[in-house]
């Protein structure tokens, strides 16, 4: 019986998605590194730390260290989400809706947590959070299951107890390596991918959410 719902967070709790690369850009430009949206795809699914030493290594620069340049990424992308973001629809309802009922909340984040702390906080929904989990904490981020098993383990829960909401294809298939039922909610643009096809349900948003899914 499932009685713990984890969430990720990008994307899916917040519309932060797409200013990950225009702060990404900006600050690539600003210290002469030669990256595109094109290469992007080349870091997917990695976390910022990782992308900047990827960049390290094939696009080399001079002067920041790759640490440096993504900590510079992440104080873009906290300050353009505050200015810039908002939380997504349908969010607010789910989370009242699970908090009502008695269900464990838990945030399974694959973003540094002291973005995650700055932004739940910015946005008032830490108190629905039972537990909230960066990949900071386990050696490997998403696809690799770790931070929801971690989530999990922190609330008390076992896999078989939990339902995962993702937006992204990396989110769902850590969701279900950790065996654990997964709904996905993708953006407009990604909503047909056939990869979705693995996910225990789909949804074009939170408000479509009804407890009877779970």
């Amino acid at each position: 019986m499932i009685n713990t719902v984890l969430f990720d967070m990008d994307g899916l709790l917040l519309d932060t998605e797409p200013l990950w690369g225009e702060s990404m850009l900006r600050v690539a430009k600003k210290h002469k590194i030669p990256i595109t949206r094109e290469r992007f795809k080349e870091t997917t699914g990695l976390r910022i730390y990782e992308v900047t030493d990827h960049w390290a290594v094939h696009y080399p620069w001079e002067g920041k260290t790759s640490k440096q340049v993504a900590d510079e990424i992440l104080d873009d992308i906290i300050a353009s989400s505050k200015s810039d973001g908002r939380v997504l629809d349908g969010v607010m309802k789910t989370l009242q809706l699970l908090r009502k009922y008695h269900y464990k909340i838990g945030l399974a984040s694959s973003s540094p947590g002291h973005m995650i702390d700055a932004l739940v906080d910015h946005f008032g929904i830490r108190k629905y959070f039972d537990c909230i989990t960066s990949a900071d904490a386990v050696e490997l981020g998403k696809p690799h299951p770790a931070v929801f098993i971690h989530c999990a383990n922190e609330l008390g829960s076992r896999p078989a107890q939990c339902l995962v909401f993702e937006d992204s294809v990396n989110g769902m298939i850590a969701g279900k390596a950790a065996r654990m039922k997964v709904i996905v909610v993708p953006d407009e643009l990604h909503f047909d991918d056939p990869r979705f096809s693995l996910a225990d349900g789909k949804l074009k948003s939170l408000e479509d959410f009804e407890l009877s899914m779970i």
